[in-house]
């Protein structure tokens, strides 16, 4: 079995057991120089750009780091938005599942009743939005006096939506005593001032290359004015006929208004802009994720920094108006060696900005005929042809990260929570009493107000779920089903 390179950090059994089974087998350039600062305990400061593993970069070491027994969070995480808290809790989530870390996400639009009652369990790592984690350490539901590594992620982002100062405060909340990371695509005065101010002699991790593109990404351009804009789309689709493909727009309104075009030509797709409904932008992100739709079209802000795996395409239906824009959007696709192809719609107004990206970038971006079918064109009824049946075809949504997990764990549902006082001591207690069962064999221990789930690994639970038949808990026999 060929050798994970992720064990040249001295890493536990448990961690490098999860990143073979994640099919993390040699750390990225970002992985390479930031694991060992943090595992060494220094504070950190990394400029890297999108799609360069930096989320594992800085969950490893942290997940190797906590200590399961400590009841209270020891590293919280400070993202953004709502979905990448949610995105970078379940990453650090499946990193740490050998060793049964629990990392819960917290942020608003949500009820914060909740959320209070999660973050007073048992948890390892907190990743958070800065309002939000601001107000449960306000509210003394979440603990910070245990706290030594805590991450700033997509910095540049976290200031340019408002929340500096959000972050000042939770920083000024937490033991002096800590491990501070902070990650940003940009280093501006901002980001300096915050290392200068809050971090101990951080060590800057500057990732740079020749471009700021990816070499893999091809890049072309068409010269098209607005009114051209929506058929010129469907041509490039039924050309390329891309079965994964991210389409930027400039406002809320003109996502709105292409969803609705694309819907009506019969073209599978989604939306994503900050006005959809919170739970509805979080599952179709995971619908995205998961392959149930080819096409998503987003403004820039609310799809920043949301980690999509295999984008083939992305497609500039609206020039960006900043040349960071430009490489924030074509990062999604190109990612892990793999090719990828950024296809962008430029009015005659937009050239100015092109060449600006182009000295930017130090890549030139192609201009090129529009694509051209003639009314008798065979190629063009065969590929439409072709177009069409993909969209009609039924998807077979793509396994999650953490399905490779699911065959050695079964999860179980027993009868009783908090409201008749059972405790997750109390459950392994009674399943580690078991022939054959450890505390090894016991995973993640979900205690809500009526009812408690918990995961048994090792391919044991089905033994657990037999012998618990048979077993009280805390000297009352419970319903016990397996989910």
């Amino acid at each position: 079995m060929e050798q994970n390179l992720f064990s040249r950090y001295g890493l536990s059994k448990e961690i490098l057991e999860a990143l073979t089974m994640l099919r993390y087998h040699a750390p990225t350039k970002v992985q390479e120089q930031v694991i060992p600062e943090v595992l060494d305990g220094n504070d950190i400061v990394v400029k890297s750009k999108t799609g360069s593993g930096k989320t594992a970069a800085f969950g490893v070491p942290l997940c190797e780091k906590v200590d399961w027994d400590e009841n209270h969070p020891q590293a919280i995480v400070l993202e953004p938005t709502r979905e990448l808290a949610v995105q970078v809790s379940n990453e650090l989530f499946h990193i740490g599942r050998r060793k049964r870390l629990k990392v819960p996400a917290v942020f608003g639009g949500f009820p914060i009743d909740k959320q209070i009652r999660t973050v007073k369990q048992k948890s390892h790592i907190v990743v958070g939005t800065p309002g939000r984690t601001l107000d449960l350490i306000g509210r003394e539901a979440l603990k910070s006096d245990k706290v030594k590594y805590v991450v700033i992620d997509e910095a540049d982002l976290m200031f340019d939506m408002g929340f500096l100062d959000d972050v000042k405060k939770v920083l000024s909340l937490l033991p002096e005593k800590r491990v501070t990371m902070l990650f940003s695509a940009t280093i501006d005065e901002n980001v300096e001032k915050l290392s200068q101010n809050y971090m101990k002699e951080a060590k800057d991790i500057y990732l740079e290359s020749k471009t700021l593109t990816v070499d893999q990404i091809e890049q072309i351009a068409y010269e098209v004015e607005n009114e051209e804009k929506f058929s010129c789309l469907m041509d490039v689709l039924v050309q390329e006929n891309p079965k994964s493909c991210m389409i930027f727009c400039a406002t809320r309104d003109m996502v709105n208004v292409l969803y609705r075009q694309l819907r009506k030509a019969k073209v599978r797709c989604c939306m994503l802009h900050g006005l959809v409904d919170q739970k509805e932008r979080l599952r179709v992100i995971e619908d995205f994720r998961e392959g149930r739709f080819y096409y998503l079209i987003a403004t820039e802000v609310a799809a920043r920094g949301i980690d999509f795996e295999e984008i083939s395409h992305v497609i500039n239906y609206d020039f960006p108006t900043s040349k960071e824009s430009y490489v924030h959007r074509i990062g999604r696709t190109g990612r892990n060696g793999k090719s990828g192809k950024a296809i962008s719609f430029v009015r005659q107004e937009d050239i100015k900005m092109k060449q600006s990206v182009e000295r930017y970038t130090n890549v030139p971006i192609q201009m090129a005929e529009k694509v051209r079918f003639s009314d008798n064109d065979s190629e063009r009824a065969e590929k439409e042809k072709e177009f069409r049946k993909r969209q009609q075809q039924k998807m077979q949504p793509k396994k999650s990260k953490g399905a490779v997990f699911q065959k050695d764990i079964t999860r179980l549902s027993i009868g009783g929570g908090r409201k008749s006082k059972l405790r997750a001591g109390d459950i392994v207690g009674t399943i580690c009493s078991m022939e054959g069962v450890t505390a090894e064999d016991i995973g993640i221990i979900d205690v809500r107000d009526s009812i408690t789930y918990v995961e048994i690994l090792n391919k044991k639970g089905k033994s657990v779920y037999e012998q618990l038949q048979e077993k009280t808990i805390k000297g009352k026999r419970r319903k016990v089903k397996m989910r």
